[in-house]
């Protein structure tokens, strides 16, 4: 067997968007049988949650759909980078702050998480936007930008292990 392929999403806190990313994007490796091969977790440009579950309204919205909803927030650090292969940012603002630290630090590949759906129309945004402000339609709203952006990331991802 070869080595793990760690992916990390990240966004502002850590409390609403990367995590309900990173738990989509897990459940759908644990799916694919490809928990031994990806591992997936989350962090936050901020510590402003450091140690806080995920916002009760994106726990509403997973578990709802079916999800694990079980995180707590914390804040990516620099020696991460490193130990990651694919860091995935929710929105431009991230993978601008993310380029950042890899260039200072060193680090995975930098990407943003709607560039793997495949059926985005030409011109969307890629951003996935901040639903914390927003009510509770808002996390529903982030929940279907991330899930067809985390199978378009599977697939890809599936194939990188493939040839690992």
């Amino acid at each position: 067997m070869g080595a793990v392929y760690r992916v990390c999403f990240v966004c502002t806190g850590n409390i609403c968007r990367s995590p309900m990313a990173a738990l989509v994007f897990g459940a759908l490796v644990e799916r694919a049988g490809l928990a031994d091969r990806v591992a997936v977790d989350s962090g936050g440009t901020r510590d402003m949650f450091a140690g806080c579950t995920a916002d009760v309204r994106a726990i509403a919205v997973l578990e709802a759909a079916g999800y694990p909803s079980d995180h707590t927030a914390r804040q990516l650090r620099p020696r991460w980078l490193r130990t990651r292969d694919l860091l995935v940012a929710l929105d431009v603002g991230h993978e601008r702050a993310l380029r950042r630290m890899v260039a200072e630090y060193g680090g995975g590949e930098v990407a943003l998480l709607r560039s793997f759906d495949s059926g985005l129309p030409e011109g969307a945004s890629l951003g996935v936007p901040d639903p914390y402000s927003r009510g509770q339609a808002a996390f529903a709203e982030c929940l279907a930008m991330v899930e067809p952006a985390c199978t378009g990331l599977l697939e890809t991802i599936r194939g990188r292990v493939a040839k690992g």
